[in-house]
């Protein structure tokens, strides 16, 4: 799409030049015609002429003027619709970035449920070593090992196809070897949120859907001038140099040489062309241009809008993340005292497992509700800063 508005604003740019063209013609006649002497005799001719010419537009009611400028301002937009993929593309990666980011975190809450369970394997073996317990609760818990590797094999799986996601956004050829940078949590998670109002001025000026529905509106304002212009008189010149050579056959004529030196002519002339009346056509081109500024206005103003919307939203959302994530790492920090505390108990003696598992497993969905909402805030904070251009 832009370069076919490059090659569009280059043909605009072009139209300011002169225009040269050369012709040649080779007519016969006969029976009774003019001869070179402008007489009428009967005998077959000859005519051969030669010519090179050229025109100029001297003026044109500045339609050319116009129609540079409207090209400029179409490549602009086209310009604008690019920057606008980009940031679709920008923000599809920030989500798939974060995809990953949770997914890892994913599987480091598996790892520690499997290092948990694979512990209390170890001790409840040596217990039935020592006749202290009976083979069933040994048994239940390798079962619950099981499980657990169960489970961080599927989140393996699930951050495999997070990964591959992301790589097949990028263009990438493979997946195979790709990771990514774990973001540093203190600056990634700032103490204050800036207000939308804040937001959504600096967004107006770095927002490309708003610079490009902008450039469209210009576009829409030029395109009135363009429309008024069939208003105005034209004036144009245009120039050349003929020549020719007229024979009539049966008779002697002057040399073919000779008469193109004799018959040489150079030529200027101009042309106004005044409009008077054109049966309203520009009038109402011009009408129809003020109406699509006006549907181009509330398209400008509709698209801004809506990026407030966007914003504001994303705002909540920010503010809800973070009030999430505040209240996971409340819920995170007593889940895995509890757990501490039970596993205390049950190692002596003095609880059971039904007890153990229910701590083991609050504590382990608690982490990983905190993962979830660490990356939700994390993602909310970073599309709030894409909208402010940072």
């Amino acid at each position: 799409m832009k370069s076919q508005r490059e090659v569009e604003l280059n043909t605009a740019q072009n139209r300011v030049w002169p225009a040269f063209q050369a012709n040649a013609s080779q007519n016969f006649s006969f029976g009774r015609g003019i001869s070179q002497d402008n007489t009428y005799v009967s005998s077959n001719t000859a005519n051969t002429s030669f010519g090179i010419g050229g025109s100029l537009n001297l003026f044109t009611g500045l339609r050319v003027k116009n129609s540079i400028e409207m090209g400029k301002l179409n490549l602009e937009a086209a310009a604008a619709d690019c920057d606008m993929a980009k940031e679709d593309i920008r923000i599809a990666v920030t989500r798939a970035y974060m995809q990953i980011l949770f997914q890892m975190e994913v599987c480091e809450v598996a790892k520690l449920q499997i290092a948990i369970d694979s512990t209390q394997v170890e001790r409840l073996t040596t217990l039935y070593e020592l006749g202290k317990i009976g083979p069933s609760e040994v048994s239940s818990r390798k079962s619950t090992l099981a499980q657990s590797r169960l489970t961080y094999t599927e989140a393996h799986n699930s951050l495999v196809s997070a990964t591959l996601d992301m790589t097949q956004l990028l263009e990438l050829e493979s997946p195979k070897g790709f990771s990514i940078v774990k973001p540093d949590i203190n600056t990634a998670m700032p103490a204050e949120l800036p207000a939308p109002e804040e937001i959504y001025q600096k967004a107006l000026g770095t927002w490309a859907a708003v610079k490009a529905e902008e450039i469209r509106t210009n576009y829409a304002k030029t395109n009135i001038d363009l429309a008024r212009s069939g208003w105005y008189p034209t004036l144009s010149m245009s120039g050349g140099l003929v020549t020719d050579y007229y024979a009539l056959l049966g008779h002697t004529s002057k040399g073919f040489g000779e008469q193109l030196r004799d018959n040489f002519s150079p030529y200027v002339g101009f042309s106004l062309n005044i409009p008077i009346f054109d049966r309203l056509e520009t009038r109402n081109n011009v009408r129809m241009a003020k109406l699509q500024l006006e549907s181009q206005q509330i398209q400008t103003e509709n698209v801004k809008k809506e990026l407030y919307k966007e914003i504001q939203q994303a705002y909540f959302n920010a503010v809800a993340a973070k009030e999430k994530y505040a209240s996971s790492q409340v819920a995170e920090t007593s889940a895995k005292e509890a757990f501490d505390l039970e596993s205390a108990l049950y190692e002596a003696g003095k609880s059971t497992g039904t007890t153990f598992n229910e701590a083991k497993n609050n504590y382990l969905q608690s982490a990983a509700n905190l993962a979830q909402a660490r990356c939700e805030f994390i993602f909310q904070v970073k599309l709030l800063q894409m909208y402010a251009g940072d």
